[in-house]
């Protein structure tokens, strides 16, 4: 299959729709894919019905849309079953479930490695189980450029260390956490791993057995899919061990005046109601996006990167964040703009029709590294190209000429 930009862009219906748009906001939210949007149109049209608990032909279909999608992400994160993916709102709701149920283990002393790249996702939940459990929080330090410092390992994960979790990639830097030194401490040490993945699962195809992790999480609105839901991806025996985290209807296996059993996973996980329409869709894009012929478009999005980051190089009194390199990194790229508050900014270039995010992107902690508030951030996907690059160069140039 040949790549376009042009092409890959025409299966997103609102930027089919505003084709003046530029963007550039993927790394918060990517634009609905037409796949998803039909399969979602399609399960409410047709088969739309709670699952589990009815036995008439119409909530039979909904049980089987609704298995159908996790069977479809099982196989984007080649995961060892179907089982293994508990669906959730979202990655928070994911990690927050996680933080609860795998803390309820925890007691106090006992240590959650973090970094200071983290989303505030992966990191609020955290110090709420400290709270709560009086666990210790360790936080891996950075380098200049916002990676992970990996140097000092094993002053970090030490035989207290019962979780490390850790971002796939930055929402901000976009700097690809190397996984594998990570991976390999915790197992030393008897710990598990958590990856959040948010940032990556729009970039490609995830192998967590490849990976070699316990738990990841990831949203479906930055893979092209409907908004209100997530994945906690977790090995079976890992998953478990868990209690649950929230209870009612679907999780249960009998309950009783004296007491309540729970369902196996992930049963256990879905109280309530599931996002089922929104699940549909997710895995109607996961394997969409399978299909894509990764290779050329990530090929195409370096390419955007580079130019880019060239162009934002040149422009005086601007200031990266991250890496200057393409290696093991994302096409996300945030910036700060001397004597120019992003906000500022943002509303200029909206008048160019350009989208992008300012502000300290839900990562105080790795802004505090940076020794900023905020910056400016654009993230490209597949169906960006030269001409959102462009517009926003242009537009940013017009924002220092007003505001500079």
């Amino acid at each position: 299959m040949s790549f376009s930009a042009a092409q890959w862009r025409g299966h997103f219906p609102l930027l089919a729709a505003h084709p003046k748009l530029h963007y550039l906001d993927n790394a918060a939210t990517g634009q609905l894919c037409e796949a998803a949007l039909d399969a979602v149109t399609s399960h409410e049209l047709q088969h739309r019905a709670n699952v589990l608990r009815g036995t008439y032909r119409l909530a039979e279909q909904a049980d089987a849309a609704y298995e159908n999608a996790r069977r479809q992400v099982a196989a984007y994160l080649n995961a060892a079953g179907p089982e293994e993916v508990v669906f959730t709102a979202g990655t928070t709701a994911a990690i927050n479930l996680l933080a609860h149920a795998f803390g309820e283990g925890l007691d106090a002393g006992d240590e959650v490695v973090l970094s200071l790249a983290e989303h505030h996702s992966n990191f609020v939940p955290w110090q709420m189980l400290r709270e709560r459990r009086g666990v210790a929080l360790r936080f891996l330090p950075l380098a200049a450029d916002g990676r992970l410092d990996l140097s000092r390992l094993d002053e970090f994960v030490s035989q207290r260390c019962k979780l490390v979790a850790v971002t796939h990639a930055s929402n901000v830097t976009g700097a690809v956490t190397d996984l594998a030194p990570l991976v390999a401490a915790a197992r030393a040490v008897g710990a598990r791993v958590l990856v959040d993945g948010a940032q990556a699962v729009q970039h490609g195809q995830v192998d967590v057995a490849a990976l070699g992790v316990d738990f990841y999480a990831f949203s479906g609105h930055k893979a092209f899919a409907p908004t209100g839901v997530g994945v906690l991806w977790g090995r079976s025996e890992a998953l478990a061990a868990l209690p649950p985290f929230l209870g009612g209807g679907g999780m249960i296996g009998r309950v009783t005046a004296g007491e309540t059993t729970w369902a196996p996973p992930p049963r256990r996980f879905e109280a309530g109601t599931p996002p089922i329409a929104q699940a549909v869709g997710l895995g109607a894009a996961l394997d969409w996006l399978r299909a894509q012929p990764w290779a050329d478009m990530h090929a195409h999005t370096a390419r955007l990167a580079q130019r880019l980051m060239d162009g934002l190089a040149v422009l005086p009194g601007l200031t990266f964040l991250g890496p200057r390199d393409l290696r093991q990194r994302l096409p996300i790229v945030s910036f700060t703009l001397a004597g120019i508050h992003p906000h500022d900014a943002c509303q200029i270039l909206d008048g160019h029709g350009v989208a992008v995010r300012g502000g300290h992107h839900c990562a105080q902690p790795l802004m505090d590294c940076f020794g900023v508030a905020g910056a400016v951030r654009a993230s490209l996907v597949p169906y960006n190209d030269e001409a959102d690059v462009g517009a926003l160069l242009a537009g940013l140039k017009d924002a220092m000429r007003k505001l500079g």
